[in-house]
């Protein structure tokens, strides 16, 4: 139950973010009779910061895939190595 709330809400805010991609034009008149046109555009905070832990938890597999990627290489030649030391002691 708790993982279709979590799912829905989920849903939602991606809705709400995506909804938010038109620019919106505010014009305001001032006391003193001038006006102030305002043009909104982007993402709200909710989108923006969906858009940004999304970019971030690719960053992070990244570079967990270069660091297991590399270990494992490490490994590879240590392994290569020490197999031909022990071949060469039993000749």
């Amino acid at each position: 139950m708790k993982k279709v709330i979590l799912l829905l809400a989920t849903c939602a805010f991606a809705t709400a973010a995506i909804a938010q991609t038109t620019p919106t034009t505010e014009v305001k008149v001032r006391d003193n009779g001038t006006v102030k046109a305002t043009t909104k555009t982007g993402k709200t905070n909710v989108g923006q910061a969906i858009e940004n832990t999304g970019e971030a938890t690719k960053n992070v597999a990244t570079k967990a895939g270069h660091k297991i990627k590399h270990g494992t290489q490490k490994a590879g030649a240590k392994l290569k190595h020490g197999t031909k030391k022990m071949e060469a002691k039993t000749e």
